[in-house]
């Protein structure tokens, strides 16, 4: 079964069950300066979260593409992407727990065919100091549901990952977490505002029992485990709690908030712990190793960067974002850069953004046509800025590798940022690559002098209107 069909079998399943299937919104919030991406699938629809009546209903569903720079370091892995999609629904104060969690169970076991024997899960243990009960319901639930497919339905009480990581879980099939599995827009229980909504959550995994387990993560792997042995698929968020004056109490009306990541449920159903080898992005792995004549298996990870980055800024480019220094533009060409960087490893020294551009448009063809509506012009923006990159990038790299045998300095680095276009994300990554060291003091050096430039600029605008 391939994303596309995923995709589409779960939009048409929330239809049957009564949910309004909603478009997707641009990567860039509107009227929301918080943040520079929309990074997850609720948070379009965060005003009617919090008690605004939706136009489309109390039901809603979408695929929802976002962008998550936070995990642009850990592109590179069999599961982190900068950009994806998430399958989403949507309770506006109708169904709650007991419809959510088996309406999930269903589409995953009986619509996608996952084998429920490999399916995990996770639950909220509780805050004892804010009087939030164990979600005892939710595992209850899921109990049922693993009772009935003749699946062990073990529990455990972990608390924290880190505790998980040193003792294990003994195979247990819900493993109840504390911070971990609690949602709120500021991270912690204890960092809400009065009256900000909040609850527990409840997290599915999917093992692959033929990855071993990295001790580099622990001495026992668990749901949450960062080895690749176990990949979250989705989540479901209950909210029904609020802030109060002191503690909190029940929300008047409870919402679900589920999302699920396509390309994570796609692999899944290929048996695959590595989500680059679906159809989302395979086809862009495949063409790489045809121009470059290498394999993805001898270039993993650079294979992987590129395809993840370029899918990402066509998106960015779609939805109006143009390379620059600032805010989207910044991210925009820091993913361009590091695509163009990464391609040097391949012996891709020449262009080749047209050559995977419209690949990428062929993929998404069906379900977001903007894509190849707008090719052109993405191709002509996202070359531009390969092709001023290129000609810096051979001096930058020589200039970095004159500092080999010395402590790099922020003084430095601002000179590859400013001089050679090297944002200093890429600078310092290209550091660690080839073992130079960094000074202990390089960001604050860095950013005196980002801070002398700004200065010198606004003096000469004031002295040369």
């Amino acid at each position: 079964m391939t994303a596309d069909d995923i995709r589409r079998i779960y939009l048409e399943y929330m239809t049957e069950r009564g949910h309004v299937v909603i478009p997707r919104a641009p990567l860039i919030p509107k009227d929301d300066p918080t943040t520079l991406f929309t990074g997850s699938g609720m948070q379009p629809l965060l005003p009617y979260l919090l008690g605004a009546e939706h136009p489309a209903g109390r039901r809603l569903a979408d695929s929802q593409t976002c962008l998550r720079v936070q995990d642009v370091e850990e592109v590179g892995d069999n599961r982190h992407t900068t950009f994806f999609e998430m399958l989403g629904n949507w309770s506006l104060g109708d169904y709650f727990k007991e419809e959510q969690i088996p309406q999930v169970w269903t589409f995953l076991t009986e619509k996608v065919g996952l084998d429920p024997d490999r399916i995990y899960v996770s639950c909220f243990s509780g805050d004892p100091e804010n009087s939030i009960p164990k979600d005892e319901e939710s595992a209850a639930i899921w109990s049922r549901l693993f009772d009935e497919a003749g699946v062990s339905s073990a529990q455990v009480d972990v608390g924290t990952e880190e505790h998980a990581a040193a003792v294990g879980t003994d195979g247990a099939r819900i493993a109840f977490y504390s911070k971990k599995n609690w949602w709120c827009r500021g991270g912690k229980a204890e960092d809400m505002p009065v009256g900000e909504p909040g609850g527990p959550d409840t997290e599915m995994f999917y093992l692959f029992p033929n990855v071993e387990h990295d001790t580099a993560y622990g001495l026992h792997c668990h749901q949450n485990c960062d080895c690749g042995r176990f990949i979250e698929l989705g989540n479901s968020v209950f909210m029904e709690y609020q802030k109060a004056e002191v503690g909190f109490e029940p929300l008047p009306r409870k919402n679900v908030d589920y999302g699920g990541g396509l390309a994570r449920i796609a692999a899944a159903a290929i048996d695959s712990p590595d989500v680059f080898r679906i159809g989302l992005l395979w086809p862009i792995i495949e063409k790489l190793q045809e121009l470059s004549g290498k394999t993805y298996e001898d270039e993993t990870r650079a294979m992987r960067v590129i395809a993840d980055h370029l899918r990402g800024a066509t998106f960015l480019a779609v939805d109006g974002v143009r390379p620059g220094n600032k805010a989207q533009g910044y991210v925009m060409r820091r993913l361009i850069r590091r695509a163009v960087r990464f391609a040097f490893d391949l012996g891709l020294e020449e262009n080749f953004f047209p050559q995977i551009i419209p690949t990428i448009a062929g993929i998404y063809e069906e379900h977001f046509p903007e894509v190849a509506q707008h090719a052109t012009e993405v191709e002509r923006v996202l070359v531009k800025e390969e092709q001023g990159f290129r000609r810096t990038l051979r001096k930058g790299l020589k200039q970095l590798n004159s500092y080999r045998g010395t402590t790099v300095t922020g003084e430095e680095l601002f000179v590859l940022y400013d001089t050679y276009g090297f944002p200093v994300e890429l600078s310092t990554e290209e550091a660690l690559r080839k073992e130079i060291a960094l000074s202990e003091s390089w960001r604050e050096e860095f950013d005196e002098q980002m801070a002398a430039q700004r200065a010198r600029s606004q003096q000469s605008t004031t002295l040369h209107p």
